[in-house]
Protein backbone atom coordinates (compact mmCIF):
# COMPACT_ATOMS: atom_id res chain seq x y z
CA UNK A 1 0.00 0.00 0.00
CA UNK A 2 2.82 2.29 0.98
CA UNK A 3 4.76 1.49 -2.20
CA UNK A 4 1.78 2.38 -4.39
CA UNK A 5 1.55 5.80 -2.79
CA UNK A 6 5.23 6.39 -3.46
CA UNK A 7 4.83 5.47 -7.11
CA UNK A 8 1.90 7.87 -7.53
CA UNK A 9 3.85 10.68 -5.87
CA UNK A 10 6.83 10.09 -8.17
CA UNK A 11 4.59 10.16 -11.31
CA UNK A 12 2.88 13.40 -10.25
CA UNK A 13 6.23 14.99 -9.54
CA UNK A 14 7.60 14.06 -12.94
CA UNK A 15 4.58 15.49 -14.72
CA UNK A 16 4.79 18.73 -12.75
CA UNK A 17 8.49 19.34 -13.36
CA UNK A 18 8.15 18.33 -17.05
CA UNK A 19 5.37 20.87 -17.53
CA UNK A 20 7.42 23.61 -15.91
CA UNK A 21 10.42 22.86 -18.10
CA UNK A 22 8.26 22.80 -21.30
CA UNK A 23 6.59 26.11 -20.43
CA UNK A 24 9.98 27.67 -19.80
CA UNK A 25 11.44 26.59 -23.16
CA UNK A 26 8.38 27.37 -25.36
CA UNK A 27 7.78 30.89 -26.86
CA UNK A 28 5.10 33.00 -25.22
CA UNK A 29 1.57 32.35 -26.40
CA UNK A 30 0.81 36.02 -26.79
CA UNK A 31 3.65 36.59 -29.27
CA UNK A 32 2.67 33.62 -31.39
CA UNK A 33 -0.94 34.66 -31.61
CA UNK A 34 0.05 38.13 -32.64
CA UNK A 35 2.21 36.77 -35.46
CA UNK A 36 -0.58 34.56 -36.81
CA UNK A 37 -3.00 37.46 -36.71
CA UNK A 38 -0.67 39.61 -38.78
CA UNK A 39 -0.34 36.88 -41.44
CA UNK A 40 -4.10 36.43 -41.66
CA UNK A 41 -4.88 40.15 -42.06
CA UNK A 42 -1.99 41.26 -44.27
CA UNK A 43 -2.17 42.10 -48.01
CA UNK A 44 0.05 40.04 -50.29
CA UNK A 45 1.73 41.72 -53.28
CA UNK A 46 2.81 39.82 -56.37
CA UNK A 47 3.94 40.37 -59.95
CA UNK A 48 1.45 39.71 -62.75
CA UNK A 49 4.31 38.47 -64.96
CA UNK A 50 6.11 36.45 -62.26
CA UNK A 51 3.51 35.03 -59.85
CA UNK A 52 6.22 33.29 -57.81
CA UNK A 53 7.25 36.70 -56.45
CA UNK A 54 5.22 37.42 -53.29
CA UNK A 55 5.83 39.86 -50.46
CA UNK A 56 3.81 41.59 -47.74
CA UNK A 57 4.51 45.19 -48.80
CA UNK A 58 4.27 47.18 -52.05
CA UNK A 59 7.27 47.59 -54.30
CA UNK A 60 8.68 46.48 -57.63
CA UNK A 61 9.31 43.02 -59.02
CA UNK A 62 13.00 42.11 -58.62
CA UNK A 63 12.90 40.24 -61.96
CA UNK A 64 11.20 42.68 -64.36
CA UNK A 65 10.80 45.90 -62.38
CA UNK A 66 6.99 46.03 -62.76
CA UNK A 67 4.92 47.40 -59.89
CA UNK A 68 3.67 44.60 -57.67
CA UNK A 69 -0.08 43.92 -57.76
CA UNK A 70 -1.99 43.69 -54.44
CA UNK A 71 -4.07 40.57 -53.93
CA UNK A 72 -7.26 40.22 -51.96
CA UNK A 73 -7.15 39.53 -48.23
CA UNK A 74 -7.19 35.94 -47.16
CA UNK A 75 -10.55 34.58 -46.23
CA UNK A 76 -12.70 36.45 -48.78
CA UNK A 77 -16.45 36.10 -48.38
CA UNK A 78 -17.37 35.18 -51.98
CA UNK A 79 -17.26 31.59 -53.14
CA UNK A 80 -18.05 32.49 -56.76
CA UNK A 81 -14.90 31.98 -58.90
CA UNK A 82 -16.23 34.60 -61.35
CA UNK A 83 -16.16 37.27 -58.61
CA UNK A 84 -12.84 38.65 -57.38
CA UNK A 85 -12.73 40.56 -54.10
CA UNK A 86 -10.22 43.31 -53.39
CA UNK A 87 -9.46 45.58 -50.47
CA UNK A 88 -10.00 49.34 -50.83
CA UNK A 89 -6.21 49.75 -50.43
CA UNK A 90 -5.56 47.31 -53.27
CA UNK A 91 -8.04 49.15 -55.52
CA UNK A 92 -6.31 52.46 -54.82
CA UNK A 93 -2.85 51.04 -55.57
CA UNK A 94 -4.07 49.43 -58.82
CA UNK A 95 -5.61 52.79 -59.86
CA UNK A 96 -8.98 51.15 -60.57
CA UNK A 97 -11.68 53.38 -62.05
CA UNK A 98 -15.20 52.49 -63.14
CA UNK A 99 -17.66 53.89 -65.66
CA UNK A 100 -21.37 53.37 -66.19
CA UNK A 101 -22.43 51.48 -69.33
CA UNK A 102 -24.35 53.81 -71.65
CA UNK A 103 -26.67 53.34 -74.59
CA UNK A 104 -25.76 53.44 -78.27
CA UNK A 105 -26.83 55.93 -80.93
CA UNK A 106 -25.35 58.21 -83.59
CA UNK A 107 -22.99 57.52 -86.43
CA UNK A 108 -19.40 56.42 -86.72
CA UNK A 109 -16.67 58.72 -87.98
CA UNK A 110 -14.02 56.82 -89.91
CA UNK A 111 -10.60 58.45 -90.19
CA UNK A 112 -8.77 57.66 -93.43
CA UNK A 113 -5.74 58.92 -95.31
CA UNK A 114 -5.02 59.05 -99.01
CA UNK A 115 -4.06 61.22 -102.00
CA UNK A 116 -5.51 63.60 -104.55
CA UNK A 117 -5.72 61.99 -107.99
CA UNK A 118 -6.95 63.32 -111.35
CA UNK A 119 -10.45 62.38 -112.37
CA UNK A 120 -9.83 59.60 -114.88
CA UNK A 121 -13.03 60.53 -116.68
CA UNK A 122 -11.55 63.96 -117.37
CA UNK A 123 -8.23 62.73 -118.81
CA UNK A 124 -8.02 63.11 -122.62
CA UNK A 125 -5.37 61.39 -124.71
CA UNK A 126 -4.55 63.10 -128.02
CA UNK A 127 -3.45 60.38 -130.45
CA UNK A 128 -2.22 60.55 -134.07
CA UNK A 129 -4.82 59.63 -136.69
CA UNK A 130 -2.17 59.13 -139.39
CA UNK A 131 1.55 58.62 -139.61
CA UNK A 132 4.00 61.42 -140.29
CA UNK A 133 6.74 63.69 -138.95
CA UNK A 134 6.38 66.39 -136.26
CA UNK A 135 7.16 69.66 -138.02
CA UNK A 136 6.22 72.12 -135.27
CA UNK A 137 5.16 72.07 -131.57
CA UNK A 138 3.00 74.69 -129.88
CA UNK A 139 3.09 72.94 -126.46
CA UNK A 140 6.66 72.87 -125.24
CA UNK A 141 6.34 71.66 -121.64
CA UNK A 142 4.07 69.67 -119.37
CA UNK A 143 1.83 71.63 -117.05
CA UNK A 144 0.93 74.10 -119.79
CA UNK A 145 -2.76 75.06 -119.81
CA UNK A 146 -4.59 74.71 -123.12
CA UNK A 147 -8.13 75.42 -124.33
CA UNK A 148 -10.42 73.29 -126.42
CA UNK A 149 -9.60 73.68 -130.16
CA UNK A 150 -6.15 75.16 -129.52
CA UNK A 151 -3.33 74.07 -131.87
CA UNK A 152 -0.91 71.63 -130.26
CA UNK A 153 1.37 70.52 -133.13
CA UNK A 154 1.81 70.38 -136.93
CA UNK A 155 2.45 67.10 -138.79
CA UNK A 156 3.93 66.46 -142.28
CA UNK A 157 2.33 63.24 -143.54
CA UNK A 158 3.24 61.56 -146.86
CA UNK A 159 0.13 59.37 -146.50
CA UNK A 160 -2.09 62.44 -146.38
CA UNK A 161 -0.32 63.94 -149.38
CA UNK A 162 -1.03 60.80 -151.43
CA UNK A 163 -4.64 60.71 -150.23
CA UNK A 164 -5.13 64.36 -151.29
CA UNK A 165 -3.74 63.60 -154.73
CA UNK A 166 -6.18 60.71 -155.06
CA UNK A 167 -9.01 63.06 -154.05
CA UNK A 168 -8.08 65.68 -156.64
CA UNK A 169 -7.86 63.06 -159.40
CA UNK A 170 -11.19 61.53 -158.36
CA UNK A 171 -12.88 64.95 -158.23
CA UNK A 172 -12.01 65.50 -161.93
CA UNK A 173 -13.72 62.17 -162.79
CA UNK A 174 -16.59 62.73 -160.38
CA UNK A 175 -19.22 62.61 -163.14
CA UNK A 176 -17.93 59.39 -164.63
CA UNK A 177 -16.89 57.62 -161.40
CA UNK A 178 -18.91 58.97 -158.48
CA UNK A 179 -18.13 55.87 -156.41
CA UNK A 180 -14.38 56.43 -156.74
CA UNK A 181 -14.84 60.06 -155.72
CA UNK A 182 -16.79 59.11 -152.57
CA UNK A 183 -14.19 56.49 -151.67
CA UNK A 184 -11.43 59.12 -151.85
CA UNK A 185 -13.38 61.45 -149.54
CA UNK A 186 -14.17 58.63 -147.10
CA UNK A 187 -10.50 57.74 -146.87
CA UNK A 188 -9.72 61.24 -145.61
CA UNK A 189 -12.67 61.16 -143.22
CA UNK A 190 -11.26 57.99 -141.61
CA UNK A 191 -8.14 60.00 -140.80
CA UNK A 192 -10.38 62.54 -139.08
CA UNK A 193 -10.08 65.16 -141.84
CA UNK A 194 -13.29 67.18 -141.59
CA UNK A 195 -15.68 67.78 -144.52
CA UNK A 196 -14.79 71.47 -144.34
CA UNK A 197 -11.07 70.70 -144.76
CA UNK A 198 -11.85 68.32 -147.64
CA UNK A 199 -13.93 71.02 -149.33
CA UNK A 200 -11.07 73.52 -148.97
CA UNK A 201 -8.62 71.06 -150.59
CA UNK A 202 -10.95 70.60 -153.56
CA UNK A 203 -11.52 74.33 -153.96
CA UNK A 204 -7.83 75.19 -153.87
CA UNK A 205 -6.91 72.30 -156.12
CA UNK A 206 -3.60 72.07 -154.29
CA UNK A 207 -2.16 69.45 -151.97
CA UNK A 208 -1.73 70.56 -148.33
CA UNK A 209 1.56 69.25 -146.93
CA UNK A 210 1.08 70.01 -143.18
CA UNK A 211 -1.91 69.42 -140.94
CA UNK A 212 -2.56 70.80 -137.43
CA UNK A 213 -3.49 68.75 -134.34
CA UNK A 214 -6.00 70.48 -132.05
CA UNK A 215 -6.94 69.95 -128.38
CA UNK A 216 -10.18 68.02 -127.87
CA UNK A 217 -10.74 69.51 -124.39
CA UNK A 218 -9.50 72.24 -122.09
CA UNK A 219 -7.11 71.41 -119.28
CA UNK A 220 -3.52 70.91 -118.20
CA UNK A 221 -1.00 69.05 -120.36
CA UNK A 222 0.07 66.17 -118.10
CA UNK A 223 2.27 64.42 -120.67
CA UNK A 224 4.04 65.41 -123.90
CA UNK A 225 5.36 62.31 -125.67
CA UNK A 226 6.81 63.89 -128.84
CA UNK A 227 9.47 66.34 -129.97
CA UNK A 228 10.05 68.25 -133.21
CA UNK A 229 11.32 65.88 -135.90
CA UNK A 230 9.88 62.71 -134.37
CA UNK A 231 8.27 60.28 -136.80
CA UNK A 232 4.99 58.95 -135.45
CA UNK A 233 2.68 56.12 -136.41
CA UNK A 234 -1.08 56.09 -136.46
CA UNK A 235 -2.40 55.66 -132.90
CA UNK A 236 0.66 57.15 -131.19
CA UNK A 237 -0.37 59.10 -128.04
CA UNK A 238 0.99 62.60 -128.49
CA UNK A 239 -0.41 64.45 -125.44
CA UNK A 240 -2.43 63.78 -122.29
CA UNK A 241 -4.64 66.62 -121.13
CA UNK A 242 -6.48 66.53 -117.80
CA UNK A 243 -9.29 68.75 -116.61
CA UNK A 244 -8.67 69.57 -112.90
CA UNK A 245 -11.93 71.42 -112.28
CA UNK A 246 -12.93 68.25 -110.39
CA UNK A 247 -10.56 65.77 -108.79
CA UNK A 248 -10.71 62.43 -107.00
CA UNK A 249 -9.80 61.85 -103.38
CA UNK A 250 -8.50 58.26 -103.18
CA UNK A 251 -8.59 56.94 -99.59
CA UNK A 252 -7.34 53.64 -98.15
CA UNK A 253 -9.79 51.85 -95.83
CA UNK A 254 -9.08 48.75 -93.73
CA UNK A 255 -11.43 45.78 -93.63
CA UNK A 256 -12.65 46.74 -90.15
CA UNK A 257 -13.91 50.08 -91.53
CA UNK A 258 -15.91 48.70 -94.44
CA UNK A 259 -19.04 48.06 -92.38
CA UNK A 260 -19.42 51.80 -91.87
CA UNK A 261 -18.73 52.90 -95.45
CA UNK A 262 -21.18 53.14 -98.32
CA UNK A 263 -21.76 55.24 -101.40
CA UNK A 264 -23.08 58.69 -100.58
CA UNK A 265 -21.18 59.09 -97.28
CA UNK A 266 -20.01 62.63 -96.65
CA UNK A 267 -16.23 63.19 -96.69
CA UNK A 268 -14.42 66.09 -95.04
CA UNK A 269 -10.67 66.37 -95.51
CA UNK A 270 -7.67 68.65 -95.15
CA UNK A 271 -4.32 68.93 -96.95
CA UNK A 272 -1.01 69.99 -95.43
CA UNK A 273 -0.45 72.64 -98.09
CA UNK A 274 -3.59 74.55 -97.08
CA UNK A 275 -3.81 74.58 -93.26
CA UNK A 276 -7.10 75.77 -91.86
CA UNK A 277 -9.09 74.93 -95.00
CA UNK A 278 -11.53 72.04 -95.07
CA UNK A 279 -12.89 70.48 -98.24
CA UNK A 280 -16.01 68.38 -98.71
CA UNK A 281 -17.17 65.69 -101.06
CA UNK A 282 -19.15 62.44 -101.23
CA UNK A 283 -18.10 58.83 -101.61
CA UNK A 284 -19.08 57.67 -105.10
CA UNK A 285 -17.12 54.42 -105.40
CA UNK A 286 -15.76 51.65 -103.15
CA UNK A 287 -13.37 49.18 -104.76
CA UNK A 288 -14.91 45.66 -104.70
CA UNK A 289 -11.46 44.01 -104.43
CA UNK A 290 -9.07 44.21 -101.48
CA UNK A 291 -5.47 45.03 -102.28
CA UNK A 292 -3.57 41.83 -101.29
CA UNK A 293 -0.35 43.76 -100.57
CA UNK A 294 -1.76 46.42 -98.23
CA UNK A 295 -4.99 44.66 -97.14
CA UNK A 296 -6.90 47.87 -97.83
CA UNK A 297 -9.74 48.93 -100.10
CA UNK A 298 -9.73 52.11 -102.20
CA UNK A 299 -12.55 54.52 -101.39
CA UNK A 300 -13.13 57.31 -103.89
CA UNK A 301 -14.79 60.69 -103.48
CA UNK A 302 -15.34 63.29 -106.20
CA UNK A 303 -14.54 66.84 -105.11
CA UNK A 304 -14.96 70.21 -106.89
CA UNK A 305 -11.64 72.03 -107.34
CA UNK A 306 -12.27 75.74 -107.96
CA UNK A 307 -9.05 77.60 -108.59
CA UNK A 308 -7.28 74.23 -108.97
CA UNK A 309 -5.86 74.53 -105.45
CA UNK A 310 -5.94 70.73 -105.03
CA UNK A 311 -3.00 69.24 -106.85
CA UNK A 312 -2.63 65.59 -107.85
CA UNK A 313 -0.51 63.52 -105.40
CA UNK A 314 -1.25 65.80 -102.44
CA UNK A 315 -1.66 63.84 -99.18
CA UNK A 316 -5.03 64.21 -97.44
CA UNK A 317 -6.42 63.36 -93.98
CA UNK A 318 -10.13 62.64 -94.22
CA UNK A 319 -13.07 61.93 -91.93
CA UNK A 320 -15.89 59.91 -93.46
CA UNK A 321 -19.24 60.19 -91.75
CA UNK A 322 -20.27 56.54 -91.53
CA UNK A 323 -23.65 55.74 -92.99
CA UNK A 324 -24.46 52.78 -90.72
CA UNK A 325 -26.47 53.93 -87.72
CA UNK A 326 -25.63 52.54 -84.28
CA UNK A 327 -28.68 50.80 -82.82
CA UNK A 328 -30.53 52.84 -80.25
CA UNK A 329 -30.77 51.28 -76.81
CA UNK A 330 -27.76 48.97 -77.29
CA UNK A 331 -25.26 49.07 -74.44
CA UNK A 332 -21.92 50.78 -75.14
CA UNK A 333 -18.70 50.87 -73.16
CA UNK A 334 -15.23 52.40 -73.67
CA UNK A 335 -12.57 50.31 -75.35
CA UNK A 336 -10.36 50.63 -72.24
CA UNK A 337 -12.87 48.46 -70.35
CA UNK A 338 -12.47 45.50 -72.72
CA UNK A 339 -10.03 42.59 -72.56
CA UNK A 340 -10.00 40.87 -75.96
CA UNK A 341 -10.06 37.08 -76.03
CA UNK A 342 -11.31 36.31 -79.53
CA UNK A 343 -14.94 36.23 -80.64
CA UNK A 344 -16.11 37.11 -77.15
CA UNK A 345 -14.32 39.50 -74.84
CA UNK A 346 -14.21 40.11 -71.11
CA UNK A 347 -15.24 43.04 -68.91
CA UNK A 348 -15.32 43.37 -65.13
CA UNK A 349 -18.57 44.55 -63.52
CA UNK A 350 -18.48 46.17 -60.09
CA UNK A 351 -20.17 44.18 -57.33
CA UNK A 352 -20.16 44.30 -53.55
CA UNK A 353 -20.07 47.45 -51.41
CA UNK A 354 -17.70 50.36 -50.83
CA UNK A 355 -16.14 48.67 -47.79
CA UNK A 356 -16.05 45.22 -49.45
CA UNK A 357 -15.62 45.87 -53.20
CA UNK A 358 -15.69 43.00 -55.67
CA UNK A 359 -15.61 42.63 -59.45
CA UNK A 360 -17.33 39.97 -61.55
CA UNK A 361 -15.82 38.78 -64.82
CA UNK A 362 -18.45 38.89 -67.57
CA UNK A 363 -18.01 37.60 -71.11
CA UNK A 364 -19.37 40.01 -73.69
CA UNK A 365 -19.87 40.04 -77.44
CA UNK A 366 -18.86 43.28 -79.12
CA UNK A 367 -20.55 44.97 -82.05
CA UNK A 368 -19.32 47.87 -84.21
CA UNK A 369 -17.04 50.55 -82.78
CA UNK A 370 -18.53 54.04 -82.44
CA UNK A 371 -15.62 56.42 -81.86
CA UNK A 372 -13.91 55.23 -78.67
CA UNK A 373 -16.98 53.21 -77.67
CA UNK A 374 -17.94 49.63 -78.54
CA UNK A 375 -21.47 48.38 -78.84
CA UNK A 376 -22.16 45.38 -76.59
CA UNK A 377 -24.44 42.88 -78.30
CA UNK A 378 -24.44 40.41 -75.44
CA UNK A 379 -23.39 40.32 -71.78
CA UNK A 380 -24.04 43.84 -70.39
CA UNK A 381 -26.94 46.24 -70.09
CA UNK A 382 -27.13 50.02 -69.77
CA UNK A 383 -26.47 51.12 -66.21
CA UNK A 384 -23.95 48.41 -65.30
CA UNK A 385 -20.84 49.79 -63.60
CA UNK A 386 -17.73 48.38 -65.34
CA UNK A 387 -14.01 48.81 -64.72
CA UNK A 388 -12.55 51.26 -67.25
CA UNK A 389 -9.02 51.61 -65.80
CA UNK A 390 -6.94 48.92 -64.11
CA UNK A 391 -8.91 46.08 -65.69
CA UNK A 392 -5.74 44.16 -66.57
CA UNK A 393 -4.48 44.42 -62.98
CA UNK A 394 -7.74 42.96 -61.68
CA UNK A 395 -7.65 40.13 -64.23
CA UNK A 396 -4.03 39.29 -63.43
CA UNK A 397 -4.70 39.29 -59.69
CA UNK A 398 -7.78 37.09 -60.19
CA UNK A 399 -5.72 34.57 -62.15
CA UNK A 400 -3.02 34.46 -59.45
CA UNK A 401 -5.57 33.72 -56.73
CA UNK A 402 -7.16 30.84 -58.67
CA UNK A 403 -10.28 32.71 -59.85
CA UNK A 404 -11.50 32.57 -63.42
CA UNK A 405 -9.82 35.15 -65.64
CA UNK A 406 -9.38 36.15 -69.27
CA UNK A 407 -6.92 33.29 -69.85
CA UNK A 408 -8.71 30.79 -67.57
CA UNK A 409 -12.37 30.91 -68.49
CA UNK A 410 -15.08 28.36 -67.67
CA UNK A 411 -16.77 26.40 -70.40
CA UNK A 412 -19.81 28.28 -71.68
CA UNK A 413 -23.11 26.43 -71.65
CA UNK A 414 -25.21 29.09 -73.39
CA UNK A 415 -25.58 28.49 -77.13
CA UNK A 416 -25.96 31.09 -79.84
CA UNK A 417 -29.50 30.89 -81.23
CA UNK A 418 -31.63 33.25 -83.36
CA UNK A 419 -33.37 36.00 -81.40
CA UNK A 420 -36.67 34.85 -82.89
CA UNK A 421 -36.33 31.47 -81.19
CA UNK A 422 -35.47 33.11 -77.86
CA UNK A 423 -38.60 35.27 -78.09
CA UNK A 424 -40.74 32.21 -78.76
CA UNK A 425 -39.20 30.45 -75.76
CA UNK A 426 -39.97 33.60 -73.74
CA UNK A 427 -43.68 33.11 -74.49
CA UNK A 428 -43.43 29.62 -73.02
CA UNK A 429 -41.78 31.08 -69.90
CA UNK A 430 -44.48 33.75 -69.50
CA UNK A 431 -47.30 31.17 -69.49
CA UNK A 432 -45.19 28.94 -67.21
CA UNK A 433 -45.04 31.83 -64.70
CA UNK A 434 -48.84 32.08 -64.83
CA UNK A 435 -49.00 28.35 -64.09
CA UNK A 436 -46.63 28.80 -61.17
CA UNK A 437 -48.83 31.51 -59.65
CA UNK A 438 -51.92 29.27 -59.99
CA UNK A 439 -50.11 26.56 -58.00
CA UNK A 440 -49.03 29.15 -55.41
CA UNK A 441 -52.73 29.98 -54.93
CA UNK A 442 -53.57 26.23 -54.90
CA UNK A 443 -56.10 26.60 -57.73
CA UNK A 444 -56.05 23.41 -59.82
CA UNK A 445 -58.61 24.70 -62.38
CA UNK A 446 -56.58 27.84 -63.06
CA UNK A 447 -53.42 25.72 -63.22
CA UNK A 448 -55.02 23.46 -65.82
CA UNK A 449 -55.98 26.44 -68.01
CA UNK A 450 -52.50 27.98 -67.69
CA UNK A 451 -50.97 24.62 -68.63
CA UNK A 452 -53.06 24.58 -71.82
CA UNK A 453 -51.61 27.97 -72.75
CA UNK A 454 -48.12 26.59 -72.14
CA UNK A 455 -48.95 23.74 -74.54
CA UNK A 456 -49.99 26.25 -77.21
CA UNK A 457 -46.82 28.28 -76.70
CA UNK A 458 -44.70 25.14 -77.04
CA UNK A 459 -46.46 24.23 -80.27
CA UNK A 460 -45.69 27.73 -81.64
CA UNK A 461 -41.95 27.31 -81.13
CA UNK A 462 -40.31 26.89 -84.56
CA UNK A 463 -37.69 24.21 -84.09
CA UNK A 464 -36.55 24.81 -87.67
CA UNK A 465 -34.86 27.98 -86.41
CA UNK A 466 -32.27 25.79 -84.70
CA UNK A 467 -29.58 23.68 -86.29
CA UNK A 468 -26.62 21.60 -85.20
CA UNK A 469 -26.10 20.99 -81.49
CA UNK A 470 -28.78 23.52 -80.49
CA UNK A 471 -31.42 21.52 -82.37
CA UNK A 472 -30.19 18.24 -80.89
CA UNK A 473 -30.38 19.65 -77.36
CA UNK A 474 -33.78 21.31 -77.67
CA UNK A 475 -35.67 18.42 -79.31
CA UNK A 476 -35.71 16.04 -76.27
CA UNK A 477 -36.36 18.98 -73.90
CA UNK A 478 -39.35 20.04 -76.00
CA UNK A 479 -40.77 16.52 -76.02
CA UNK A 480 -40.52 16.05 -72.24
CA UNK A 481 -41.84 19.55 -71.43
CA UNK A 482 -44.81 18.93 -73.70
CA UNK A 483 -45.58 15.66 -71.89
CA UNK A 484 -45.24 17.27 -68.44
CA UNK A 485 -47.46 20.24 -69.16
CA UNK A 486 -50.14 18.11 -70.85
CA UNK A 487 -50.20 16.00 -67.70
CA UNK A 488 -50.84 19.15 -65.63
CA UNK A 489 -53.60 20.27 -68.03
CA UNK A 490 -55.40 16.93 -67.72
CA UNK A 491 -55.26 16.78 -63.89
CA UNK A 492 -57.61 18.26 -61.27
CA UNK A 493 -55.59 17.05 -58.30
CA UNK A 494 -53.23 19.87 -57.27
CA UNK A 495 -50.64 17.51 -55.78
CA UNK A 496 -50.44 15.58 -59.05
CA UNK A 497 -50.10 18.91 -60.86
CA UNK A 498 -47.26 19.97 -58.55
CA UNK A 499 -45.42 16.70 -59.17
CA UNK A 500 -45.61 17.24 -62.95
CA UNK A 501 -44.72 20.93 -62.48
CA UNK A 502 -41.47 19.92 -60.76
CA UNK A 503 -40.44 17.89 -63.85
CA UNK A 504 -41.54 20.68 -66.17
CA UNK A 505 -39.45 23.17 -64.16
CA UNK A 506 -36.31 21.05 -64.34
CA UNK A 507 -36.45 20.81 -68.12
CA UNK A 508 -37.43 24.47 -68.64
CA UNK A 509 -34.51 25.52 -66.43
CA UNK A 510 -32.25 23.40 -68.62
CA UNK A 511 -33.61 25.18 -71.72
CA UNK A 512 -32.96 28.57 -70.09
CA UNK A 513 -29.39 27.48 -69.27
CA UNK A 514 -28.73 26.59 -72.91
CA UNK A 515 -30.70 29.25 -74.81
CA UNK A 516 -30.87 32.28 -72.50
CA UNK A 517 -33.83 34.57 -71.80
CA UNK A 518 -35.49 37.54 -73.48
CA UNK A 519 -36.75 39.23 -70.29
CA UNK A 520 -34.39 41.24 -68.08
CA UNK A 521 -34.14 38.80 -65.16
CA UNK A 522 -35.35 35.37 -64.12
CA UNK A 523 -34.77 33.70 -60.73
CA UNK A 524 -34.04 30.04 -60.17
CA UNK A 525 -35.49 29.15 -56.74
CA UNK A 526 -35.31 26.03 -54.58
CA UNK A 527 -37.38 24.53 -51.76
CA UNK A 528 -35.37 21.94 -49.78
CA UNK A 529 -38.47 20.52 -48.04
CA UNK A 530 -40.54 19.68 -51.12
CA UNK A 531 -41.44 16.06 -51.84
CA UNK A 532 -40.34 14.65 -48.48
CA UNK A 533 -37.16 16.73 -48.22
CA UNK A 534 -35.93 15.73 -51.68
CA UNK A 535 -36.18 19.37 -52.77
CA UNK A 536 -37.49 20.96 -55.96
CA UNK A 537 -36.65 23.90 -58.23
CA UNK A 538 -38.81 26.43 -60.05
CA UNK A 539 -38.50 29.67 -62.00
CA UNK A 540 -39.82 33.04 -60.85
CA UNK A 541 -39.98 36.54 -62.30
CA UNK A 542 -39.13 38.12 -58.92
CA UNK A 543 -36.69 37.37 -56.13
CA UNK A 544 -39.45 37.11 -53.49
CA UNK A 545 -40.13 33.49 -52.59
CA UNK A 546 -43.66 32.30 -53.38
CA UNK A 547 -43.52 28.53 -53.08
CA UNK A 548 -45.66 26.69 -55.69
CA UNK A 549 -45.20 23.32 -53.93
CA UNK A 550 -46.76 24.31 -50.59
CA UNK A 551 -48.77 27.46 -51.29
CA UNK A 552 -50.17 29.07 -48.12
CA UNK A 553 -48.80 26.26 -45.94
CA UNK A 554 -45.19 27.47 -46.36
CA UNK A 555 -45.42 30.31 -48.86
CA UNK A 556 -41.98 31.82 -48.21
CA UNK A 557 -40.01 28.59 -47.77
CA UNK A 558 -37.16 28.51 -50.26
CA UNK A 559 -34.06 30.29 -51.52
CA UNK A 560 -32.76 31.97 -54.67
CA UNK A 561 -30.16 29.67 -56.18
CA UNK A 562 -29.33 31.59 -59.35
CA UNK A 563 -30.23 34.75 -61.25
CA UNK A 564 -30.49 34.57 -65.03
CA UNK A 565 -29.81 37.94 -66.67
CA UNK A 566 -30.62 38.86 -70.26
CA UNK A 567 -27.45 38.73 -72.31
CA UNK A 568 -25.41 37.04 -69.58
CA UNK A 569 -23.82 33.69 -70.35
CA UNK A 570 -24.44 30.56 -68.31
CA UNK A 571 -21.63 28.12 -67.56
CA UNK A 572 -21.31 24.38 -67.10
CA UNK A 573 -22.29 23.02 -63.70
CA UNK A 574 -19.83 23.94 -60.96
CA UNK A 575 -18.08 26.61 -63.06
CA UNK A 576 -19.13 29.96 -61.70
CA UNK A 577 -22.49 30.61 -60.08
CA UNK A 578 -24.01 33.89 -61.09
CA UNK A 579 -25.62 34.82 -57.77
CA UNK A 580 -25.31 34.14 -54.05
CA UNK A 581 -28.10 32.05 -52.60
CA UNK A 582 -30.63 33.78 -50.33
CA UNK A 583 -32.48 31.47 -47.93
CA UNK A 584 -35.94 32.27 -46.59
CA UNK A 585 -38.43 30.62 -44.29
Amino acid sequence: MKSNKQIIIIIIGCLFFGGVIGWTLSPSGGDHEGHAHADGEGTIYTCSMHPQIRQDEPGQCPLCGMDLTPLAKNGGGSTDPMVFEMTPEAIALANVATVRVGEGGGTQQVRLSGKIQPDEQRVNSIAADYSGRIEQLFVNFTGQEVSRGERLATIYSPDLINAQKELLEASRMRERSPALYEAAREKLRLWRISDQQIQQIEERGEVQSNFDIHADASGIVMARNIAVGDFISRGTVLFEIVDLSKVWVMLDAYESDLGWLSRGNEVKFTVNALPGREFEGKVNYIDPIINPATRTVSVRAEVPNPGQVLKPEMFVNAIVQGGQQAKEGVATLPRSAVLWTGKRSVAYVQRGTRDAPAFEMVEIQLGPRVGDQYQVLYGLKAGDQVVSNGVFSIDAAAQLTGNFSMMNRPEVKTLEVPEGFRLQLNEVINHYLELKEALVETEPDAASKSAQRVVQALQAVEMSLLDGSAHDIYMPLHKVMNENVRQIASQNDVEEQRAAFELLSEHLIEAVEYFGIAQDELFKQFCPMAFDDKGAFWLSAESEIRNPYYGDMMLSCGEVKKVYVKGKLNYKEGEGASATSTHQH
